[in-house]
């Protein structure tokens, strides 16, 4: 039985889980979000790096043989070094959408939504010097977004002061193309949306996520279905709060399990 392993530092990588389900109804999946350690936006490189190693080893534990890592941030920090040091397992990362942002802008501008630290990574930089030679591309860190996703805030009014705070300067500069530069923004899209305008292009890399998965589950022959298909979803932080987050986030009634972080590493400390 092939599984789909996924980790976010929260419920951002259930808009990837989301399409996933979608696009590849057959496969089972085993959900991580280590909402002890969030937001992973405001961690350095180093801390990022580790965290990712000790839930790679977890879901591998659990039996995932593709690796999801649907935190930009984690991505960022992350996904070259995993790929070396298990050279034998496929990831599939999240980045910026660059590029198709630059194929369709008009204005020459687009503006990208992230953390500091998918901003100071070495895959936000390859990304500028291979497909933003041609356009002005605005970044815009956007701190309070996370923690208004992880806390279910998506309507509220802080929701959209922060929201407004965030895209307008984007819009002012003329971008007509805007990416979400991290898995919790999604959950913020119609906010988002009406701040930037009919004018404006959301770019969601989710679905391409989804299909990368998809041809590499098809490379490794790992595709079909199988009998009692389940999703296991683990949160380091309440179990409770996660299992509504599903409820709320995927209109999914399906328990969260605990999981805490040991000097062994991850370790499920309850079933």
């Amino acid at each position: 039985m092939t599984r789909i392993g996924v980790f976010d530092s929260g419920v951002g990588g259930l808009s990837v889980v989301a399409e996933l389900m979608a696009q590849l109804p057959a496969q089972p999946l085993i959900y991580v979000a280590d909402q002890a350690n969030a937001p992973y936006g405001q961690r350095s490189l180093a801390e990022i790096r580790e965290l990712s190693h000790g839930i790679t080893r977890f879901l591998l534990s659990r039996g995932a043989h593709v690796i999801v890592i649907a935190c930009n941030t984690a991505s960022a920090a992350a996904l070259h070094w995993l790929r070396k040091q298990y050279p034998g397992v496929p990831f599939v990362g999240m980045e910026p959408a660059v590029k198709p942002a630059a194929e369709r802008t008009r204005s020459r501008h687009v503006g990208v939504m992230a953390t500091q630290a998918t901003f100071q990574g070495e895959l936000f930089a390859s990304l500028i010097s291979r497909f933003g030679a041609d356009v002005t591309v605005h970044t815009q860190v956007c701190p309070a977004l996370v923690p208004l996703v992880e806390a279910g805030e998506l309507a509220t009014d802080r929701a959209r002061a922060a929201v407004a705070s965030y895209v307008t300067p984007l819009i002012d500069a003329g971008v007509d193309e805007l990416v979400l530069g991290c898995t919790h923004y999604p959950f913020l899209r119609p906010l988002i949306e009406a701040v930037a305008g009919p004018g404006v292009e959301i770019i969601d890399p989710a679905p391409a996520v989804a299909r990368q998965v998809g041809r590499v589950l098809a490379h490794h022959n790992a595709q079909g279905a199988v009998e009692g298909m389940r999703y296991d979803f683990y949160t380091t932080g309440d179990p409770a709060t996660f299992t509504r987050s599903l409820r709320e986030l995927l209109r999914l009634s399906h328990p969260a399990k605990q999981a805490a972080w040991t000097p062994r590493g991850l370790q499920i400390s309850q079933i």
